[in-house]
């Protein structure tokens, strides 16, 4: 059989192609398979090839499509022929892109649409979209708990909900309040004459309509659910959150914290890499950068400082670098594992104490062990250096070794502490991480540093 879904544009635009060939070809794929295709075409050629496709596949397609191009679409395609497109999208789909349109388009397309569509639309539009109304779709069935199980397949037929929303059927009563659920194998297997209370789950978790989403997203994830059903305070079943739904958060949410855990920040609606214009990549980068550098000249004027001691003892200068990079390194791990466990729920602010106490000891193992590499790297690495009369290399070494583990220790506290102080105070976590802990860290190693050596040294 052949493996449609390694089928490239190029192949299927091929000249030895005729176009009813190509299009014969591409509807054989399936309708994430061919988004990813027609992704690869000029928002004009992509007009001369979705009035091929059938309505219900073309509103499937267009879902997929990222928010520019859906707009294209709709700009460069008469109301009334981009309402059967609309139609068929999924409803979150729709309702992302009718809320990104102006007042005079969702007022041009409306006239155009099954009423039920519109009514669909305008109500999942109305919730923010950082909540769980605002992700839910409306695609499920619904069934009562006095039906025969005969009786519930037919309601389940009537609601046609996709193919991927059928798993949960949700029971409810007359009043669309939320009594629990059956699945698809619950009905197939049960007798057609038994009533769907005995076979009913009454147990199951549930979001608020007003819930966050990412919250959401966490309990799908959690309990390994399908979907979840969201309800408002009168425990009226309003829509799912679906599986999908739920991986689309938590990978927005993955990356808004990478962005800003390496001082970048985030865009509301970002773009594929290469679609993003590099204008727009400096926009989001330069803030960080530029605000770091600036609070970076407190380092030189540490090193001016302590010009003297550098002049009086040069080898010093020698493993400033590497004081620092592993200072860094000790800082920026601590804050990565302690941002991780509260983005996971597994610390809080509260806990911060726990926190510092466990990072301390593993910061001193970290420390002892840092420590013996530098002092045998130096003694190695400088035997032959040319060292002042009154210094011997043994006790050089054996003060970075110091400073060095000074450094780890101090890093490793600041880097797991910054994050934990920011929460405290109603900050983003992932903020204070990396750039300013780096920032912070090359301050704190400078004077450790010099300030061990001059100690040591009497300089």
């Amino acid at each position: 059989m052949e493996n449609h879904s390694s089928l490239q544009l190029p192949d299927l635009l091929s000249d030895e192609l005729t176009r009813g060939e190509a299009l014969s070809r591409l509807i054989e794929l399936r309708d994430i398979e061919i988004a990813e295709i027609l992704e690869e075409l000029e928002n004009e050629d992509l007009l001369s090839v979705l009035p091929a496709l059938e309505k219900e596949r073309r509103g499937a397609i267009v879902s997929e499509f990222d928010m520019d191009r859906q707009i294209f679409l709709f700009e460069h395609t008469e109301p009334a022929e981009f309402s059967d497109t609309f139609e068929h999208m999924y409803p979150e789909s729709r309702a992302d892109l009718y809320q990104n349109l102006s007042r005079v388009q969702q007022v041009t397309l409306l006239p155009y649409l099954p009423k039920n569509v519109r009514t669909d639309v305008i109500k999942l539009s109305s919730y923010p979209p950082e909540t769980a109304g605002g992700i839910m779709t409306t695609d499920f069935a619904t069934v009562q708990q006095k039906m025969t199980i005969e009786n519930a397949i037919r309601k389940v037929r009537k609601d046609a909900p996709s193919k991927k929303m059928v798993y949960y059927i949700y029971v409810v009563n007359s009043e669309m309040k939320l009594q629990g659920f059956v699945t698809l194998k619950d009905l197939i297997m049960a007798e057609p004459d038994v009533q769907v209370k005995d076979i009913l789950h009454e147990e199951f978790v549930y979001a608020s309509i007003d819930e966050d989403r990412e919250t959401v997203a966490r309990k799908i994830e959690k309990y390994d659910l399908v979907a979840i059903p969201v309800i408002n305070d009168q425990g009226q079943l309003l829509g799912i959150v679906t599986h999908d739904e739920a991986l689309e958060i938590i990978r927005a949410e993955h990356t808004e914290d990478l962005e800003k855990f390496m001082g970048i920040v985030p865009a509301k609606d970002d773009l594929y890499y290469l679609d993003t214009s590099s204008w727009r990549h400096f926009k989001k980068r330069v803030v960080w950068i530029v605000s770091l550098a600036a609070v970076g000249i407190v380092s030189g004027f540490i090193i001016h400082r302590f010009e003297n001691t550098l002049q009086k003892l040069l080898i010093l200068a020698l493993y400033m670098p590497m004081v620092a990079d592993t200072g860094g390194n000790a800082g920026s791990q601590a804050a990565t594992v302690v941002v991780r466990a509260m983005a996971l729920g597994q610390v809080t602010a509260r806990d911060w104490w726990r926190v510092i106490w466990k990072e301390t000891k593993i910061s001193v193992l970290l420390a002892v062990c840092l420590g013996v590499i530098a002092f045998g790297k130096v003694t190695i690495l400088s035997w032959e250096t040319e060292i002042p009369q009154a210094f011997s290399l043994v006790r050089i070494a054996f003060a970075i070794s110091v400073a060095l583990a000074l450094q780890v220790v101090t890093s490793t506290m600041i880097g797991a502490g910054l994050p934990l102080m920011v929460k405290r105070f109603g900050g983003d976590p992932a903020v204070a991480a990396s750039p300013a802990i780096t920032t912070t860290v090359d301050i704190t190693g400078l004077l450790i540093y010099f300030g061990v050596a001059t100690w040591f040294f009497s300089l």
